[in-house]
């Protein structure tokens, strides 16, 4: 099974790669830094991406879609949006300070198919499922950007207008609402913005 692994700092790409060489099963496929890892996942082709930090939702995202299955090593504001995603391209997510033997296990089954919550991921997301959310919290699942797209949407305007204003291309505003369609669970733009509402994203 082939390993590529991916982190923004030197030190912490050679810890996971010591890591990687100690699994009998698991062959090091190659390093790769958080800006070019789209590029050397398609030049190296690996079973499994193992990513410590994996930059912003829309970049994941895009990363996802190149076909090897994810290994993520999030911090604990992350794991509500990777722990949507299991079984998406993501197959495991795990702490930061997971342990050497918890981050081959993972590997290992996530490039079997498996999905793998390391405890102390679990046990967050349960707390957070468990616990009543303030109308504060509403909107915690839409990054700021799409909260932006959604007032526009609220507002009436077309996806070319919308991209005028932020300054994006129409794809990217395409993108943005299919992710707040996802989100909220809504088949219109209509739906999108009364469950805005009733959430407490949009104050109209």
């Amino acid at each position: 099974m082939r390993a590529l692994i991916a982190a923004s700092s030197a030190l912490v790409r050679a810890g996971l790669e010591a890591v990687i060489r100690q699994s009998p099963v698991l062959v090091l496929a190659g390093t790769a830094h958080l800006d070019d890892l789209g590029e050397r996942i398609r030049e190296l082709e690996p079973d499994v991406v193992v990513v410590e930090g994996a930059g912003n939702e829309e970049s994941l995202d895009l990363l996802l879609k190149l076909g090897p299955v994810f290994v993520l090593l999030a911090k604990d504001e992350d794991w509500p949006g990777m722990a949507q995603k299991l079984g998406s391209g993501i197959g495991a997510v795990l702490p930061p300070n997971a342990s050497p033997q918890e981050i081959t296990s993972a590997i290992e089954a996530a490039g079997n198919g498996l999905v793998v919550l390391h405890p102390d991921v679990l046990a967050a997301l349960e707390l957070a499922e468990t616990r009543p959310r303030t109308r504060e919290e509403g909107n915690s699942r839409l990054t700021a950007r799409e909260i932006e797209v959604l007032v526009m949407l609220a507002e009436g305007l077309a996806n070319k207008n919308i991209a005028w204003r932020l300054g994006i291309s129409e794809h990217t505003v395409k993108f943005h609402i299919s992710s707040i369609f996802t989100k909220l669970n809504a088949s219109s733009r209509a739906e999108a913005v009364a469950i805005g509402m009733r959430q407490g994203i949009l104050l109209l």
